[in-house]
């Protein structure tokens, strides 16, 4: 990466010239950060947090608005996950109570659809457990559960499956899906200290794979297990270099009996942060606040908004419990924001 030349150094500019310089330069000339920059904006201090805050919400309304986008989800098949995810409470490797059943049927798939459909959602995501999708019928099953929400429910069908190759991308877009949604998780380099059943590279080549189908690509990760600063730099990085066209962001939620359990959480704040710094890497991308919202921001949700985000997650998520919509609506009619 070729870095950009200053007059100052960016290490020694004052936070609020070197901050305000981005911005203009992101919103007047199409600017995007460079690592030096980046790592700067994620030094932050906490003190200092309310500054970068100010201005991550000006590139959001600059390039995103004031309209949020709303998604939701169903856990379409739960549990005996043959991986070993470090935060999954789905993992046939640990025992975590969590539900295990197959592929919910059409029938109730287009009912949960309905349901996120009334509670204001634009997307609702069909989520499986496992590596990928299985060969013994069930791409074809996943099929005509896409099939027919797109049919009964005026909403769009979005999909995480797992490893996927360029054929089954174009099967589930023939289908319907309109996105494909797949994480990194981390960065490369802490990525073996979350998961060694699959490598950070699988995860690269399924997002490539749709990208080379023409398939919009949801694609973030999981703060706060144990990454340093650079290593979510580095995961924004990737995710802007692979050309996602969203950046899901989930905080985590420990799950007693995985290897985090005893994870310690984040604060808002931190949150909050990481949050802007995505904002200023990817700055006119979708960034959705999804697991771990709840528990991890608390009172202080309303600021992912004044942090950066433009899009968030509603009700349940896959193996724990959400708010009520009701709340959502009502937090972001008080911050004088629309929804979709």
């Amino acid at each position: 990466m070729t870095l950009q030349a200053s007059a100052t150094p960016v290490e020694t500019q004052p936070l609020a010239v070197f901050l305000q310089d981005l911005r203009d330069r992101i919103i007047n000339e199409g600017y995007r950060i460079n690592r030096i920059e980046a790592e700067r904006i994620a030094h932050v201090p906490e003190q200092e947090s309310m500054l970068l805050f100010h201005y991550a919400q000006q590139l959001r309304k600059h390039f995103r608005g004031d309209v949020v986008g709303l998604c939701a989800i169903v856990n379409a098949k739960s549990g005996a996950c043959s991986e070993d995810c470090a935060f999954c409470a789905q993992s046939a490797h640990f025992e975590t109570g969590s539900p295990v059943y197959a592929l919910i049927s059409p029938e109730e798939a287009v009912e949960r659809a309905k349901v996120a459909k009334n509670d204001g959602a634009k997307a609702f995501g069909i989520v499986i457990s496992g590596l990928g999708i299985k060969r013994d019928g069930e791409l074809k099953r996943i099929g005509e559960i896409v099939k027919r929400i797109r049919r009964e429910v005026d909403i769009e069908v979005h999909g995480s499956f797992g490893v996927l190759d360029r054929e089954k991308v174009e099967y589930l877009r023939h289908c319907g899906v309109s996105m494909i949604h797949h994480n990194l998780e981390t960065s490369e380099r802490h990525f073996a200290n979350i998961c060694t059943t699959h490598t950070y590279q699988d995860r690269v080549e399924t997002i490539r794979a749709a990208a080379s189908c023409g398939m919009p690509v949801c694609g973030g990760g999981i703060f706060g297990m144990g990454e340093t600063l650079e290593d979510r730099v580095d995961m924004a990085f990737e995710l802007r270099g692979l050309g996602v066209s969203v950046t899901p962001m989930n905080f985590l939620h420990a799950i007693d009996g995985t290897p985090l359990e005893k994870q310690t959480p984040m604060t808002p704040i931190e949150c909050l942060m990481t949050v802007a710094l995505f904002r200023f890497i990817m700055p006119d991308k979708e960034i959705k606040v999804c697991g771990g919202r709840e528990s991890n921001l608390r009172d202080l949700q309303s600021m992912i908004f004044f942090a950066g985000a433009d899009s968030m997650m509603i009700g349940n998520y896959l193996t724990t419990a959400g708010r009520e919509p009701e709340l959502d609506y009502q937090m972001m009619r008080d911050l004088g924001l629309r929804w979709e």
